[in-house]
């Protein structure tokens, strides 16, 4: 009898300790998941940060061909 229980004892114990590892890997998967959706976010708003700089030098190139051509314009216009 004394067998059995022990037998018992050792299977519960260890039913016990596969509970608690698989309950740490499932909280760790989900860490791990919201780690990666965060890691994600944040290169989704470091390529549109560096997307609006690229508008905004474009744009900024854009204006100085603009005052470029209203120079030559204006001097178009003064020199008739």
């Amino acid at each position: 009898m004394k067998k059995v229980a022990l037998t018992v004892a050792v299977l519960a114990l260890g039913l016990a300790a596969c509970e608690s590892k698989t309950e740490n890997a499932a909280d760790n998967a989900g860490l791990e998941n919201a780690v990666e959706a965060d890691a994600m976010a944040a290169d989704n708003a470091v390529d549109n940060a560096l997307d609006s700089a690229g508008n905004a030098v474009e744009n900024a190139g854009d204006a100085v061909e603009n005052a470029g051509e209203a120079v030559e314009n204006a001097a178009d216009n003064a020199a008739q």
